[in-house]
This record gives structure tokens, C-alpha cells and sequence, in this order.
């Protein structure tokens, strides 16, 4: 068979696998995804993004009329990367070529491309998952817990994150500037694509038992790793703003409250000993806050999504400004420690334990000025990113 007769202009739709040794099974998806377009009238190419295949794949591809490319780098997401970077279409539908997607169902994923939608996924559980298909790992803790820690993070009503059949236009992909090169690739193309705002929509598919005869390149645990690693590193305001806001306010409260006297409430007596456990927590939060904001602003300058708030605030806050203020609070600090051992006595009781209401005062100013010096060094970062 010759090579799908179409300029590059007329292709609507690329059908992309990637590919490493389906020999057995290639030729079948194929010849399915060309039916499929044949019978709905859709001017298709069939784009294999081979990762390097020692058992005759990019003969068969090429046999049966497609368009093979060469992927050296190693991995899923490499793969479809170079791939997506090679398409014609207008439209792109990326699927496995192992015969457990449905590849004679294309048209649903293009109609509703051609209505406007950027990212339609496949739901393997609203379509139907054939008996054996999924491990039941994966079927009912790995994509279940995944997906709804997606939906928490990326606020999507996606129910099946990781279906591997989905579409999208193919030039709003390209221009995700998509870096994850392992099978995290799935979860990052969605983040990304919400992060940035885009029409996304689910639709039914199926799942069948693949036709290889040799175990899946996916491993659980490690890939289950990789995908709940990228949704958090890729979610800086839960694994460091939000903690960081928590345990800062928690602190401040404890200060505000216990920096006069102690408090009773019920059977419970907080003192001095929670004072200190709350400077802990002011001193904590304000940490976790900065490696937080660092976390934002480098994500935003790398567009790993759209310039937010943090990377406005940022681009006003000069180094002098943020110097400034640090060091006032440092100052303040320091002055609120002398006059507080100043009236500890401290040239007559050196070396002594200070009266416990001293103590009091003096963590409340001990904070500040821990805090102080800790904003005073993340002004410096501010200033060495003024350099470019």
C-alpha cells in the first residue's frame, strides 16, 4: 500500500502511535484508524513515531501506508513529543499501537475537535473496560486516586486522566512546549492544557486485552511514582504556598494570642511552651513560603504555564524594595531584642535564665527577626534574577 495520498494542506487529521516492536499488532491499527477515515470522509495520515524497533515495525508501518519518523530518545513521552512535533493534521489523535484502543471509533474525538474543543480525552470507565484489559491495580487504586488528585489540582472534571486515546489540535499542543519524555507525559499534557486554559472534554471509549505477547513497557509503581511526582512538583501553591500560608497564620495566631499572657481553654493551658511551637511554625511557614514563590516565579519565567499573579508581583517588587523591607523587619528585630535583655539585666545576670515573662517577649522578637533575615537573602535571589 502507498502512502496516505494527500498534500500536506488537505490533511485534517494525524492518527500518531508510538511505537517500539508491535509487530504483532501494528498492521491491525493501522488498517483500522484508515477504514475509519475512509467511511467518515476524513483526509488522514497515519504518523508511526518509532522508538527504536528491532522486530520489523517500520516496515509494517511503512507497508501500510504510513509515515514513519525515527525517535532515538528513549520513552513514551519522547516518542509522542517528536511526534506531535511531525504532525500534518490539523487535528491530532494519539492511541497505543498495541490493538487495545478502538482505533475504528476516531470520528466521535474529531467531531468534537471541529466544534472547537483543544484536548478531547477518552474515558476507558465510561466506555467499558473488557475483563482482563486493566490490572486491577491500576482499575481501582492507580487511575482512580491519580485522576482525583488531578481534579483537586488542575481543577478539570476529567474522570480518566490516563487514557492513552485522546485528540487535539494540533498546533495548540505544539505550542505546550511539552518537556516529560516517560509516561507522565499523559498527566503533564493535561496540566498543561488546563493551566493554559483550554476547551477540554471527555468522551466514551473502550479498553480491550492488547494483542502482545510479551508484558507492557509500563511498570506500575514506577510510573504511578513518576505521574504523582509531576502533579505535585507541578503544583507548587499545594506542596508549598498553601502549607507554607497554614503554618505561618497557625504561628502568627499562637503569637498574637500568648506574647502578653498565657491562655486557659478548658483543661488546656498554652504557655510559654506553645509560644515557642508557634515562632516554630512562624519561622517554618515563612521558609516554605519562599522556596514556594521561588518555585512560581521559575516556573512562570520557564513557561511551564501561563505568567500569573506571582510572576506580576514579582516583575514590581524590585531587589531594593524586597531588600528594604527585609532588613526593616530585621532591624526591628534587633532592637526589640536589646531593649528586652536590656531590661533582662543582662550586665549583672549574664549567662542567667531570664524571668519567664521575659521569655515571652523576647520570642515574639526573635521571630521577627529570624523572619527578617530569611527575607533579606531571598531578596539577593531577586536581585541575581535582575541580572538577565
Amino acid at each position: 500500500m502507498n502512502e496516505t495520498p494527500f498534500s500536506n494542506k488537505e490533511i485534517e487529521l494525524t492518527v500518531l502511535m508510538p511505537c517500539l516492536n508491535e509487530a504483532l499488532t501494528l498492521q491491525t491499527c493501522i488498517e483500522k484508524a484508515l477504514n475509519c477515515a475512509n467511511k467518515h470522509n476524513i483526509k488522514v495520515e497515519i504518523l508511526i513515531a518509532d522508538n527504536g524497533s528491532t522486530d520489523g515495525s517500520q516496515e509494517i508501518a511503512r507497508n501500510c501506508g504510513a509515515r514513519v519518523i525515527n525517535v532515538s530518545q528513549k520513552g513514551y513521552g519522547a516518542a509522542l513529543i517528536a511526534g506531535i512535533r511531525e504532525a500534518k493534521g490539523s487535528f491530532t489523535i494519539m492511541g497505543d499501537a498495541d490493538d487495545s484502543y478502538n482505533f475504528s471509533a476516531l470520528a466521535p474525538f474529531v467531531e468534537k475537535l471541529r466544534e472547537g474543543y483543544d484536548l478531547v480525552m477518552g474515558n476507558r470507565f465510561k466506555g467499558g473496560i473488557e475483563k482482563n484489559a486493566m490490572p486491577p491495580l491500576h482499575k481501582y487504586l492507580g487511575n482512580p486516586v491519580l485522576s482525583t488528585l488531578g481534579r483537586i489540582l488542575f481543577h478539570r472534571s476529567i474522570g480518566d486522566y490516563h487514557c492513552g486515546l485522546r485528540g487535539f489540535n494540533t498546533k495548540t499542543m505544539q505550542s505546550l512546549n511539552l518537556k516529560c519524555t516517560g509516561m507522565e507525559f499523559a498527566t503533564e499534557m493535561v496540566a498543561k492544557s488546563s493551566r493554559n486554559h483550554l476547551k477540554i472534554i471527555e468522551i466514551p471509549t473502550t479498553l480491550k486485552k492488547d494483542g502482545r505477547d510479551r508484558p507492557p513497557h509500563l511498570r506500575s509503581w514506577r510510573d504511578g511514582w513518576r505521574h504523582l511526582k509531576f502533579m505535585l512538583f507541578f503544583s507548587p501553591y499545594w506542596i508549598f504556598i498553601f502549607p507554607g500560608l497554614f503554618f505561618f497564620i497557625l504561628g502568627l495566631i499562637g503569637i498574637l494570642l500568648l506574647s502578653n499572657h498565657a491562655i486557659k481553654i478548658g483543661h488546656i493551658h498554652l504557655d510559654i511552651n506553645t509560644l515557642l511551637i508557634s515562632s516554630t511554625a512562624v519561622i517554618t511557614g515563612s521558609q516554605i513560603l519562599i522556596f514556594g514563590i521561588f518555585t512560581k516565579i521559575y516556573a512562570d519565567i520557564k513557561g511551564f504555564w501561563p505568567a500569573g499573579f506571582f510572576i506580576k508581583l514579582w516583575e514590581k517588587i524590585s531587589f531594593e524594595k524586597l531588600f528594604i523591607i527585609s532588613s526593616l523587619m530585621t532591624l526591628s528585630g534587633v532592637a526589640w531584642c536589646l531593649w528586652i535583655t536590656s531590661t533582662w539585666g543582662i550586665t549583672e545576670h549574664l549567662g542567667n535564665m531570664p524571668e519567664p515573662e521575659t521569655i515571652r517577649s523576647l520570642i515574639p522578637a526573635v521571630t521577627l527577626l529570624s523572619v527578617g533575615i530569611q527575607w533579606i537573602f531571598f531578596s539577593f535571589i531577586r536581585g541575581i534574577t535582575e541580572l538577565d
